[in-house]
């Protein structure tokens, strides 16, 4: 048996707003499965992410979230950032591989690393 990684699910407060965000992020086409309560933004070539509207936003840190590669990593950052990302650290194992860790609209943590 195998599995393969569909998609990957946000809690969040407004999946039609942060479906939108994302699919402005990644690329993507959005698919409102319940408009306001489920979104999906379908990727060609990898795992749709998918949105789920929660009563509360979850609290603490993300037990899972988005790694990204980019190959010019700060011009992916600043355009993340200008799309409303927040960028909350920089990290690195070396001067071999470094990356950014942003939050999207709702505060949801994902990572950027690239050269």
């Amino acid at each position: 048996m195998s599995l393969d990684v569909a998609m990957i699910t946000i809690d969040c407060v407004d999946p039609d707003g942060l479906a939108d965000w994302w699919s402005k992020a990644v690329g993507g086409e959005v698919n409102a499965v319940a408009p306001g309560d489920f979104v999906m933004v379908a990727r060609e070539g990898g795992p749709a992410l998918g949105f789920q509207k929660v009563p509360d936003p979850t609290p603490g840190k993300n037990k899972v979230h988005l790694d990204f590669h980019s190959a010019d990593k700060d011009a992916e950052v600043a355009r993340l950032v200008g799309l409303g990302a927040r960028e909350t650290g920089r990290h690195s194992f070396g001067p071999e591989f470094d990356w950014v860790v942003l939050a999207d609209p709702e505060g949801n943590a994902f990572c950027v690393a690239g050269g």
